[in-house]
C-alpha cells in the first residue's frame, strides 16, 4: 500500500489537512469561534504611557510602533492608545500608573523608578557593563528576565525588554573635563547608577523629563546633560546650549528600555495574547536598536560638520579612576537591600561568563580595526 493512501485510510491526512486549513485560515481572517481554551475573541482597549516627549524618534515613536503591531498581531482584540510622557500621567510616573492599574500599559527605562524598586537599575544599565548584545544575551539566555519578573512582581508589574539605546555618548558639557575633578560641583542631569557615580565623584545629580532638559542646560540650571546619542541630541538642540561632547558613555553602554505591564491584566489574558505580546516586545527591542546603530553615525556628521561640535574623548586616566569608582558605586549600592544584592551577583557572574568569550571574540576583533575605523579628532 503506498504510503499516501495509508495515511488517507487512517485518518492521518485527512486531519493534518484540517488542521493546517485552520492554521493558515486563522493567520489572516477572524476565526469565528475560539479554536481552544487558550484562544479568546475577548477585545481590549487600554491605554499606555510612556516617558518619552511627544514624537521623540525611536523612543516615543517605537512605543506607538509597538501599539501598532500587538493591534495588528492580534487582528485588533488588542488596541491600545499611546499617550506621552505627561499627556495623561507625569513622565516619571508611568511605574505607578501600571502598577495601580491606572493604565494598562507603560514605557520607561527602569532606572527611572530607583526610588520605588532600587534592584531595577540593573535591567536598565550599569556603568561599565553590559553593552545591547549583553544585557539581550542575559535577559533572554542568562536568566536576567525571570530575575527582572521577580522584583517587579511585588508591585503588580511585568517588564519586558522593548528597546536598547546602543552605547550612549558621555554627555554634553559647559567646561572641558580633564579629570575627575572635573565632575566637583558640577550639576549634571543623569539617571540610575550612572548618577549615583557622578554624585560621589562630587557632581550634584538631578533627574529630569527629556522635555525640561534644554531649558534647564540653555538656562544654566545645569551644568551638563546626558540623553542618549546623535540622533536625539542633534534634534533636540544640545549643540545650542553646551560646547563640548564627551564619547564614550561609560555610565550606559547599551541602556535597555521596557515595557510594563499591570500584572493582573497581563496574567488575565489568553496565553495566545500573552505570547503576542512578548514577541512584539522582542521585535521592537531588535528594530529599536537599529534604528538608533543607523542614525546616530549620520546626526554625528553633522553635529561636527555643520554645526561644529567639539567631539571630545574622555581622558584615559578619568576613564580609569570613573571605573574604580562605578565598582564602588555598585558595591555599596547592592548592599542597601537584599533584592538589590541578589540582582547584582547575579549580573556580576554572568558579566564574568560571558566576557570571557568576549575578550577573545568581540574585544580582539575590533582591536584589529581600530587603527582603519578609529574617529580622529583634535
Amino acid at each position: 500500500m503506498k504510503r499516501r493512501d495509508f495515511l488517507k485510510k487512517t485518518g492521518i491526512a485527512t486531519a493534518a489537512v484540517v488542521t493546517a486549513t485552520a492554521g493558515i485560515m486563522g493567520c489572516g481572517k477572524k476565526e469565528e469561534k475560539a479554536t481552544g481554551p487558550a484562544v479568546t475573541q475577548k477585545t481590549y482597549q487600554w491605554k499606555m504611557v510612556t516617558t518619552w516627549p511627544p514624537n521623540m524618534p525611536v523612543l516615543q515613536t517605537g512605543a506607538e510602533r509597538f501599539a501598532k503591531r500587538v493591534e495588528e498581531a492580534t487582528d485588533g482584540r488588542i488596541k491600545i492608545q499611546v499617550y506621552a510622557g505627561g499627556e495623561l500621567v507625569p513622565a516619571l510616573g508611568v511605574f505607578d500608573a501600571v502598577s495601580d492599574g491606572t493604565v494598562e500599559v507603560g514605557s520607561g527605562a527602569s532606572y527611572y523608578w530607583a526610588g520605588k524598586v532600587p534592584a531595577g537599575q540593573w535591567f536598565s544599565s550599569v556603568p561599565f557593563g553590559f553593552n545591547p548584545q549583553g544585557i539581550n544575551t542575559w535577559f533572554y539566555s542568562g536568566g536576567g528576565l525571570k530575575l527582572w519578573e521577580e522584583v517587579y512582581a511585588p508591585f503588580n508589574v511585568v517588564p519586558r525588554p522593548q528597546g536598547n539605546t546602543g552605547v550612549q555618548m558621555g554627555g554634553w558639557f559647559r567646561k572641558e573635563m580633564k579629570s575627575l575633578a572635573s565632575y566637583k560641583g558640577l550639576k549634571m542631569r543623569i539617571p540610575g547608577l550612572g548618577g549615583k557615580v557622578v554624585a560621589k565623584a562630587g557632581g550634584a545629580v538631578t533627574l529630569m523629563p527629556g522635555g525640561e532638559i534644554f531649558t534647564s542646560l540653555e538656562r544654566g540650571v545645569i551644568d551638563a546633560t546626558e540623553w542618549v546619542g546623535p540622533l536625539h541630541d542633534l534634534r533636540m538642540g544640545f549643540y545650542k546650549a553646551a560646547k563640548y561632547y564627551y564619547y564614550p558613555g561609560w555610565h550606559e553602554p547599551g541602556t535597555c528600555l521596557e515595557v510594563i505591564f499591570n500584572k493582573k491584566i497581563y496574567d488575565s489574558l489568553s496565553k495566545d495574547l500573552q505570547l503576542i505580546l512578548d514577541a512584539i516586545a522582542m521585535e521592537t527591542n531588535l528594530w529599536s536598536l537599529c534604528e538608533f546603530e543607523a542614525g546616530n553615525g549620520a546626526a554625528l556628521e553633522e553635529l561636527i560638520n555643520v554645526h561644529k561640535v567639539k567631539l571630545m574623548e574622555f581622558p584615559p586616566k578619568m576613564m580609569d579612576d570613573l571605573r574604580k569608582l562605578a565598582y564602588e558605586v555598585l558595591e555599596e549600592e547592592a548592599a542597601k537591600d537584599p533584592v538589590s544584592k541578589k540582582v547584582h551577583e547575579a549580573y556580576k557572574k554572568f558579566k564574568k561568563q560571558v566576557g570571557i568569550w568576549g575578550t577573545v571574540a568581540d574585544s580582539a576583533y575590533f582591536s584589529t580595526i581600530a587603527d582603519k575605523y578609529a574617529l580622529r579628532t583634535k
